[in-house]
């Protein structure tokens, strides 16, 4: 069912698949047939391309905030003034922000080199994640969830979602369990955000893992949940600058949301260097923080594509993307309008 869904997406056809008869000749056909003048491809220069996702970030972080319009402004306040100061200062030293503001869970790469070995018995992997009760509930809620439900009745235990899901699925939300862990931001204002946040990067991670080559999805998959690591690592520092600041302050203006957009895809790939990722994971994030130009590298492509169509989604749900911008962004994605609203549907259930 996915497969044939990305087929339809990228307008990808089986090469045995024939038109039906339909009971009318050619010529009928024609006869019916209205003229229709052809619709012109929207030709995006690159001026236009690195302005439209820039300004599609800047809409995002409104969504994550969920600012009036109103009240956005072109000017920094001492609050904003101050986390983007600790901003340049993670950037020069992004060690002390893996160690001290967002840690990458000690277990998560562990385990899924273990669920990665084909060597490992059936029986030894159920028993290694049901070692982590708290684990083992979080993958069957994700199991039991809209996106990702596959039978009438709920899966109850490890073993019964590795027969439904499969191995290679398994991993994929073990990983992604544990991922969260890193979306834990306490006070009331941010729960939003780490809501928002998170359903996101597992729509970027479903995406990618997706449109990926069997043999490098689960990369795929965990690059995806990855690639906004510097945004979490910057709203974490917000948090603390809130206790600080003024009342009635907010992270309003443009300027801010514009650099959170920049200078988050650099923090993320700096952290990955940091986490001591292997450069499957580093390389891509370093590409993605060049907003300037649209990637080549496969695996950067993938993201690239996966984050944007996500972006759009989200803020297509509650009516906070343009049609003009939305028609620029699926153009750089090569993606028809059709075909978006049919994925915006599968991603709405996230």
């Amino acid at each position: 069912m996915v497969i044939g869904f990305f087929k339809k997406l990228f307008n990808v056809r089986d090469r045995n698949e024939q038109a039906k008869f339909t009971g009318v000749t050619t010529a009928e056909k024609r006869q019916q047939a209205k003229p229709q003048t052809p619709v012109p491809a929207i030709e995006v220069t690159e001026h236009q391309a690195v302005e439209s996702q820039l300004d599609l970030s800047a809409l995002f972080y409104s969504l994550l905030f969920a600012t009036p319009s109103t009240t956005t402004t072109g000017i920094a306040n001492n609050l904003e003034r101050s986390v983007m100061q600790n901003i340049e200062q993670a950037l020069s030293s992004p060690q002390s922000i893996a160690e001290n503001v967002l840690k990458l869970p000690s277990k998560i790469l562990e385990l899924d080199k273990k669920l990665g070995d084909d060597n490992i018995e059936t029986q030894e992997l159920i028993l290694l994640i049901e070692q982590d009760p708290l684990l083992c509930v979080e993958v069957l809620k994700l199991c039991n969830s809209p996106a990702f439900k596959r039978a009438d009745t709920d899966v109850s235990s490890i073993q019964q979602a590795l027969v439904q899901v499969g191995r290679q699925q398994l991993r994929q939300f073990i990983t992604a369990c544990l991922a969260r862990e890193l979306i834990d931001i306490k006070p009331i204002y941010f729960r939003r955000f780490g809501a928002e946040i998170w359903r996101h990067s597992m729509q970027v991670a479903f995406l990618a893992s997706e449109l990926a080559s069997n043999e490098q999805r689960d990369s795929a998959f965990l690059l995806g949940l990855l690639h906004d690591v510097g945004k979490i690592a910057i709203f974490k520092m917000l948090v603390d600058a809130f206790y600080q600041a003024e009342p009635g302050e907010q992270p309003n203006s443009i300027l801010f949301k514009q650099v959170m957009t920049t200078k988050s895809l650099t923090l993320s790939a700096l952290l990955a260097r940091s986490w001591q990722l292997s450069q499957h994971f580093e390389t891509p994030l370093t590409l993605l923080a060049n907003t300037n130009i649209k990637p080549t590298d496969g695996m950067t492509l993938l993201i690239w594509k996966a984050n944007i169509i996500s972006e759009c989604s989200m803020l297509l749900q509650v009516d906070k993307l343009p049609q003009p911008a939305l028609a620029v962004l699926l153009a750089q994605v090569e993606c028809s309008e059709e075909d978006f609203i049919e994925l915006h549907q599968k991603l709405i259930q996230f």
